[in-house]
C-alpha cells in the first residue's frame, strides 16, 4: 500500500494536487483514496460547532485551537489525530490500495507516517509570494511554520498554476513508477 502525504501551507493548493494525483493513479489503475488528518476536528467543527462547510471559510482558529492547544498539549495526546488517521486507512484499505493525505503539517506527523508504512513518499507543496489572509496569529501557529522545518521531503512542488501541478503530479507517478525520468 503507498501513502502519498501532502504539506504546504495554508492555500498552497495541497487538495487541488492530491485531486491531481488521484485521477494520474486512476489512469495507472490504482483505486486511491484522499483521506485527512483532521477529519475528526471538522467533524467536531460541524457537529458540534455550526460550521457550515458550504459557507463559511475553512475554521482554521478552531481547528488550530483543537488540534494543538487542546487536544495535543492540554489533553496530552498528540498521536490522537494519527491514531484516528491509520485506523481509518486500516478500515478503508479493504476498498483502496492508496492513499493521499492532504493536510499534513507538523514533523511528527510526516515522520510517523513513514514509520507506519513504508511505502510512503512525501510532498510539499509551496506557493511563493501569494496572499493567503491569514492572521499574524494563524501564519505564527505551528501548524503553519512547521512544515517548513520538515527536512526529508521526497518532491518539493511550486504551484505555478492549475496546468503545472497536473504535470508535476504525473511526473510524480512515473518517477514512484519508474517509467520516466524525475522532471520536477
Amino acid at each position: 500500500m503507498r501513502i502519498y502525504v501532502i504539506g504546504g501551507k495554508a492555500k498552497s493548493g495541497k487538495n487541488t494536487f492530491g485531486n491531481y494525483l488521484k485521477e494520474q493513479l486512476k489512469d495507472y489503475g490504482y483505486k486511491p483514496c484522499i483521506i485527512h488528518i483532521t477529519e475528526p476536528l471538522y467533524g467536531y467543527a460541524k457537529n458540534y460547532f455550526e460550521y457550515d462547510e458550504y459557507k463559511d471559510e475553512k475554521p482554521r482558529e478552531f481547528l488550530q485551537k483543537m488540534g494543538i492547544e487542546i487536544i495535543k498539549e492540554k489533553l496530552g495526546k498528540p498521536d490522537f489525530l494519527l491514531n484516528r488517521l491509520f485506523e481509518d486507512i486500516e478500515i478503508l484499505s479493504n476498498f483502496f490500495d492508496t492513499f493521499i493525505i492532504t493536510d499534513a503539517r507538523l514533523i511528527h506527523e510526516f515522520e510517523e507516517i513513514k514509520n507506519k508504512y513504508s511505502e510512503t513518499i512525501t510532498i510539499k507543496l509551496e506557493r511563493n509570494n501569494y496572499n493567503d489572509d491569514l492572521t499574524n496569529e494563524e501564519k505564527n501557529h505551528i501548524t503553519e511554520q512547521e512544515v517548513d522545518k520538515y527536512e526529508e521531503y521526497d518532491y518539493i512542488i511550486e504551484n505555478k498554476g492549475l496546468d503545472v501541478l497536473k504535470i508535476d503530479a504525473l511526473e510524480i507517478i512515473k518517477n514512484e513508477e519508474g517509467s520516466g525520468e524525475e522532471l520536477i
